[in-house]
């Protein structure tokens, strides 16, 4: 009789976990009662570290969206390269790590429009150059994060405006992280930096001047998106839906405004 019931336990016990088990998967969610977010810590002000802790916008919007959906948030720092590649390894089940919605991207995920900024031109304070759009880099050298869309963006524009009207090609230079891009213009590796206007601004205000911005207006503008995994139409459903409620509370009107000095405004793709 005591076996009896034992098994009956267990069978419960199965039965239960089971349903624990369909119910995360028809949430679109790795973990049950967690929201994993992918997010590169190495890029003010979107997400950084200060005091052992993970702060900034993206960060911020994680929080907010995770406590609207009822979830406990887990942030996992993931190498820029790998955010989209960690995604559909099912390390994460959300990436929020100021990623442009491209082509390319939404070919590998599926994307939410959260957020509009564009690129600002960095120089060296003392730099005998002042840029202020994308065609006055032409015949320079320029500092870019790995994996960044304006890669591609610069590479064109050096083969198909500078080289066309007879203007020296632009010499790109690619960095694993923004900071690491930072410091090579520092030590004068490369003539200028292009970074998303957030963390730029942010760079410029914490170089002690050593660096400014001569781009009096951002360049190649375009939106922010939060990815999931392509398919993963439970998640994205719950998310839009977390997203746009906390637009309608205030919540991320205010997390805005905080952070309006940095180029980043709502989104015109919702």
């Amino acid at each position: 009789m005591k076996k009896m019931k034992m098994l009956r336990g267990l069978c419960a016990a199965a039965a239960l976990m089971a349903g624990m088990s369909a119910a995360s998967a028809a949430d679109g969610i790795l973990t049950p009662g967690e929201l994993k977010v992918g997010l590169e810590v190495a890029y003010p002000p979107f997400e950084s570290w200060q005091d052992n802790k993970i702060v900034g916008f993206d960060a911020e919007l994680a929080q907010l969206l995770s406590d609207q959906m009822g979830l406990k948030l887990q942030l996992a720092d993931t190498k820029f390269a790998g955010l989209i590649l960690g995604l559909n390894a099912n390390r994460h089940d959300t990436v929020i790590s100021a990623l442009y919605i491209t082509e390319g991207r939404i070919a590998q995920a599926d994307a939410i429009p959260y957020a509009d900024t564009g690129a600002y031109i960095m120089v060296r304070s003392d730099s005998k150059v002042a840029p202020k759009t994308e065609q006055d880099l032409c015949g320079l050298t320029v500092g870019l994060q790995q994996g960044t869309s304006w890669v591609t963006k610069l590479r064109d524009l050096s083969e198909n405006y500078c080289k066309a009207n007879g203007k020296e090609r632009i010499t790109v230079k690619e960095f694993p992280t923004a900071p690491e891009t930072l410091q090579a213009l520092l030590s004068g590796n490369v003539q200028a930096q292009v970074d998303i206007a957030g963390a730029v601004s942010m760079f410029a205000e914490r170089s002690n001047g050593r660096v400014k911005i001569t781009s009096p207006q951002t360049i190649y503008p375009q939106t922010l998106g939060i990815y999931v995994k392509k398919g993963n139409t439970a998640l994205k459903t719950e998310i839009t839906a977390a997203l746009n409620a906390l637009r309608e509370n205030g919540k991320y009107a205010a997390l805005l405004q905080k952070y309006a000095r940095y180029g980043i405004t709502e989104t015109q793709a919702r």
